[in-house]
C-alpha cells in the first residue's frame, strides 16, 4: 500500500503544522521562566512534552481515519491531535489555559479533548488504552462502523493496562490499533534497561493478534503497515499492534537537561529529522518541487500563527466557572 501524491502532500503539510506549532509552543512556554526556569511562570505554566520528530507517526496512521473513528493519544499529544484534525485555534487555547480552549482552560496540553474529531489524550500512562478498547467494543455491540487508535509510548507497554487491553481486544475481537511510539527512552530510562524484550512487537503474539514493526520513523511504511491494519480492523477481523521505531528531538519535557542521553546521540537523530527527509523525498521522487513545498511551509506557519494570535488574545476563564463541568 503506497500514499497517493495528495496523501503524501497531505502527511508532510501535517507534519509541518506540528513542529511549527511545538516550535510556536516552546518559545512562548519559556517566557517568564528565565534565567531560572520556574515551571510555575509565564503565559504557559506546568509541564510540557514536545512531539517534535515523531510526526510520522501520526501522519502515517491518521492518513487513514474519518472523524468518527477514535484516537486516544499520551501526554505527548500535539502531532496526533493535528493529523487527526483537532481544532488548532482551540487547541492552542487550550494550552494557554484560556476560556476558547476546548474544554475551557480545564484541561491543558496533556488532557486535550475533541469531541467534533473524537481525540482524546491523558496524561496517565497507558491510560487512553481502555477508552480505546471501550470506543471500539461500543461501535461493534451498536453494529456501527469505525475504528479505534490507541497511540502509546515504549515505557506503556509495561503497565497493566496495556495487557488488559490487549487481553479484552482480541477476546472480543474489537476494531482496534494499538500504535507504540518507540523513541527508545521513557523520561529518563532507556528501553534496554527497562524492558525484557528487544522489540514489543513480539507481545502482540501472547493475545493472538497480528504485531507489525515499522523501523527508521519511515511515514510511507507507517502509512502501509496502518493501513493493512485499520482495514483489517473495519472488516471485522480484529485488533493488532503497530510498534513504530521513532525518535524524540527533545527532552522528556521543556527543561529537561538530557544528561541521560549518550554523547552525540541528539546530534545524530537532528541529522536524521524526518521533515528534512521527507523533504527531500518529495522533490527526488517526483511528488513535489522547491516551489511547491515552500507554499505549504508558508500556509502551515501561517495557520500556526494565527491559532497562537487566537489563544493569546482569548479570555482567560472567569473564576466562577471553576467548578462547571467538574465533578464534585
Amino acid at each position: 500500500m503506497t500514499p497517493s501524491r495528495e496523501q503524501k502532500l497531505w502527511m508532510y503539510e501535517k507534519m509541518l503544522v506540528s513542529r511549527r506549532f511545538e516550535e510556536a509552543i516552546e518559545t512562548i512556554y519559556l517566557e517568564g521562566k528565565k534565567p531560572v526556569f520556574n515551571m510555575a511562570k509565564g503565559p504557559i505554566p506546568g509541564e510540557m512534552h514536545l512531539s517534535n520528530g515523531q510526526e510520522p507517526c501520526a501522519v502515517g496512521v491518521c492518513a487513514h481515519l474519518e472523524p468518527s473513528d477514535v484516537v486516544t493519544a499520551t501526554h505527548r499529544p500535539h502531532h496526533q491531535a493535528i493529523a487527526k484534525g483537532i481544532d488548532l485555534k482551540r487547541m492552542a487555547a487550550e494550552i494557554f489555559g484560556k476560556a476558547t480552549g476546548l474544554s475551557g482552560g480545564r484541561g491543558g496540553h496533556m488532557h486535550l479533548f475533541d469531541p467534533a474529531v473524537n481525540f482524546a489524550c491523558s496524561g496517565i500512562i497507558a491510560q487512553g488504552m481502555g477508552p480505546a478498547v471501550g470506543a471500539a467494543l461500543s461501535r461493534k455491540m451498536q453494529g456501527k462502523p469505525g475504528v479505534a487508535i490507541a497511540y502509546i509510548g515504549e515505557g506503556a507497554v509495561n503497565q497493566g493496562a496495556f495487557h488488559e487491553a490487549l487481553n479484552l481486544a482480541a477476546v472480543w475481537k474489537l476494531p482496534v490499533v494499538f500504535v507504540v511510539e518507540d523513541n527508545a527512552w521513557g523520561i529518563s530510562v532507556s528501553k534496554a534497561a527497562s524492558t525484557a524484550v528487544p522489540e514489543n512487537h513480539v507481545r502482540a503474539e501472547a493475545y493472538g493478534m497480528p504485531g507489525h514493526l515499522v523501523r527508521d520513523n519511515d511515514p510511507y511504511e507507517i502509512f502501509a503497515t496502518a493501513g493493512k491494519a485499520i482495514a483489517a480492523a473495519r472488516n471485522g477481523e480484529g485488533p493488532s499492534l503497530i510498534e513504530i521505531e521513532t525518535m524524540r528531538l527533545a527532552g522528556h519535557f521543556m527543561g529537561d537537561a538530557e544528561t541521560y542521553r549518550p554523547k552525540g546521540e541528539k546530534d545524530g537523530l537532528t541529522l536524521r529529522d524526518p521533515i528534512s527527509r521527507m523533504r527531500a523525498r518529495l522533490i527526488a521522487d517526483g511528488d513535489a518541487d522547491e516551489a511547491t513545498l515552500d507554499r505549504i511551509e508558508e500556509a502551515a506557519q501561517a495557520e500556526v500563527d494565527e491559532a497562537i494570535a487566537f489563544a493569546r488574545n482569548s479570555p482567560d476563564p472567569d473564576p466562577a466557572d471553576a467548578l462547571t463541568s467538574v465533578f464534585v
